[in-house]
């Protein structure tokens, strides 16, 4: 009987051993959702590719990319805040310096018009160069990262699987960071579920009427499904702008001084703090500044001056404990807990 179990037992194990391998999911591209407009990027330009996400994908979480090799972008822009710099007012970098603005949520980058605070950057494959570029962020040249990098014991295979060459280029790389920021989609928050009518898609009823306050009062400058109009307004943070001008240090328009990007809120709830400058900790302290806190200058914002010469968007204790319930609804656990984008 002994033998008769060892070797059923022997015949389990080789039947264990020739059992073929799952087979590997096929890679997809970037989620386009049905909600969202057209992406602004030119996916036919550079194509994703498994190899190229892969490749984008090493590149954001290595420090190599600064002057010291000690900051990578994801220390600013960490995949569970929705790419954001959580509990940091303002972007910390090499030197342990400090940058003059919060570090912007790295999502939905396909359909942005323009990149950062003010817009300084037109295209999505630029974006990494700002930072590596920043005397506050890596300070590094970009000849010496691809110098780097082609001296790397891994990257030239890595190059050469993605683009077909070992030569490490400047475009190769720019490419390479842009595929994997492509595919930072954030598209299925139970809002999004609701908006198309799909399973689990019923808001709560005190987030609905949310929906209704926000539609009234914020979806002047947070429009469309992408949470935001893409444009910059000067919201009242400050009066004086004398050490950070906005969207007035690119376009030099007198009209731009105090100017920031409007932000989507697309996972707003996990992307404190709030701001240009990271001023406000909570959602809390977001919305009493807009019904209380709104502070005039030349370029304020026109939907910030209500007709009787008052400033600011009046809002009721229970409007914003409404708001505050539908901007919930706008965070997505896929997205934040997607290991395809996590290190």
């Amino acid at each position: 009987m002994r033998t008769f179990w060892f070797f059923l037992c022997l015949a389990g194990v080789m039947l264990a051993g020739c059992k073929k391998d799952e087979p590997k999911p096929k890679f997809e591209g970037p989620f386009l959702p049905s909600n969202f407009p057209q992406p602004a990027y030119d996916l036919s330009q550079n194509p994703v590719t498994e190899a190229g996400f892969a490749l984008g994908k090493k590149l954001f979480y290595d420090p190599l990319l600064s002057r010291d090799n000690s900051i990578a972008c994801a220390d600013c822009h960490i995949s569970f805040a929705a790419f954001s710099h959580p509990d940091h007012p303002t972007s910390h970098g090499i030197d342990g310096l400090f940058g003059r603005r919060n570090a912007l949520p790295v999502q939905n980058m396909l359909w942005k018009t323009g990149f950062f605070w003010d817009g300084g950057v037109p295209n999505l494959d630029f974006v990494p160069l700002n930072a590596i570029q920043s005397p506050v962020e890596m300070d590094e040249l970009p000849d010496q990262v691809l110098a780097k990098l082609q001296a790397h014991p891994e990257y030239p295979a890595l190059f050469r699987d993605a683009f077909g060459s070992e030569k490490v280029t400047t475009a190769a790389f720019l490419q390479a960071l842009s595929q994997f920021m492509a595919m930072l989609v954030s598209a299925n928050s139970p809002y999004d579920h609701y908006v198309r009518n799909e399973p689990g898609g019923t808001l709560p009823g005190e987030a609905l009427e949310g929906l209704a306050v926000f539609q009234q009062k914020c979806a002047g400058c947070h429009a469309t499904d992408l949470f935001t109009d893409q444009t910059y307004r000067n919201n009242g943070i400050l009066s004086d702008f004398t050490f950070d001008q906005g969207r007035h240090e690119i376009s030099t328009l007198p009209d731009d001084i105090g100017k920031f990007r409007v932000p989507s809120l697309r996972n707003v709830a996990v992307t404190a703090p709030y701001m240009h400058n990271g001023k406000f900790k909570t959602l809390e302290s977001v919305l009493d500044h807009y019904d209380a806190g709104v502070k005039d200058s030349p370029t304020l914002d026109p939907l910030l001056r209500r007709a009787d010469g008052t400033l600011g968007i009046p809002l009721s204790a229970q409007e914003k404990s409404r708001l505050l319930a539908f901007l919930q609804t706008l965070t997505d656990e896929d997205f934040i807990r997607d290991t395809r984008f996590a290190q």
